[in-house]
């Protein structure tokens, strides 16, 4: 496997936001969703996730730059004879510190070892490489939660289950899914990267919902009754007469449901009121003809004095 820094296109010193740029960057060109049916590019995004996979892991960076483990994550292997041998006066050899253990050079060759009379099980072996995908969702998704399928890069798709109010950049771990291990080693995991789309006026706050709610002159100043749009899709609201701009209704329980103790969050609408495109003449006279009521200054809090 190729050096990773070089996949991903990092220095060495890369910091954790760096190669995590860069990994966006290089899943977004190549993710498969984009090319369809192109193998080359497949297989180097299966390349570029397994490099960043080993890079974002702080320890298996740790044992990467230090020469311990290969590009793939396996344990590099430097022999059983690589101490240095040192004859004692009588003729013999010194197998004390920095000499060779010989119980471990039959443990290298056999993965088993005795030893006092005991034996030693077999070595483990090495645990199979994790790999990192990307799965975009709208912020509706996202916040309702749910089943979705991912491709992954063996071709086959797994169902995953996003919990309510999924936020942008949240990784889900998909147990045995990654990489098969090395000699018979178990899997590694696969990690999902979830991407979200910003909605064009709903944004989150906690597990609250904000919305702006544009309304018509007559609604505002007589009341009414409006159409809402929630996460859960549309639902009537009363605008109370006299409302203004900036007036605020809350939604009970309209907002994103708490992974944890079924709390629900509620939903705000600001309203905003907005007049015709158009002049409206019979609007225009009815004004000119109109008494402000005593006392009606809609600027004095500007007022210096």
């Amino acid at each position: 496997m190729k050096d990773p820094y070089e996949i991903l296109g990092v220095a060495r010193g890369a910091t954790p936001d760096e190669l995590k740029k860069a990994y966006r960057a290089l899943a977004k060109k190549l993710h498969p969703d984009v090319n369809p049916g192109n193998a080359a590019v497949e297989a180097r995004f299966k390349e570029v996730s397994a490099a960043y996979d080993l890079l974002s892991d702080v320890e298996r960076r740790r044992q990467f730059d230090a020469g311990e483990i290969g590009a793939d994550g396996t344990p590099r292997q430097h022999g059983p004879f690589r101490h240095n041998w040192r004859q004692d006066p009588a003729g013999g050899f010194d197998f004390g510190a920095g000499g060779i253990d010989i119980d471990d050079i039959f443990s290298d060759l056999f993965g088993r070892a005795k030893k006092g009379g005991g034996a030693r099980g077999p070595r483990t072996a090495p645990k199979g490489q994790d790999l990192t995908y990307t799965h975009r969702v709208s912020f509706l998704e996202a916040m309702r939660g749910g089943g979705h399928r991912v491709s992954l890069h063996s071709g086959k798709t797994l169902d995953v289950n996003l919990p309510p109010g999924c936020e942008d950049g949240q990784r889900l771990r998909l147990k045995g899914q990654g990489m098969p291990g090395p000699a018979g080693g178990v899997a590694g995991d696969a990690f999902v990267e979830v991407q979200v789309d910003p909605h064009p006026y709903m944004r989150r706050e906690g597990l609250d919902i904000h919305l702006e709610l544009p309304v018509t002159l007559p609604e505002a100043v007589l009341g009414a009754k409006v159409t809402v749009p929630t996460i859960d899709g549309p639902v009537a609201a009363t605008v109370p007469p006299g409302s203004n701009t900036g007036t605020v209704l809350r939604l009970k329980e309209r907002g994103i449901l708490a992974t944890k103790g079924g709390r629900r969050g509620d939903q705000y609408v600001k309203l905003r009121v907005v007049l015709p495109e158009k002049s409206d003449d019979k609007l225009a006279e009815f004004l000119r003809n109109w008494q402000s009521p005593a006392g009606y200054d809609v600027r004095k809090k500007l007022k210096l004095d």
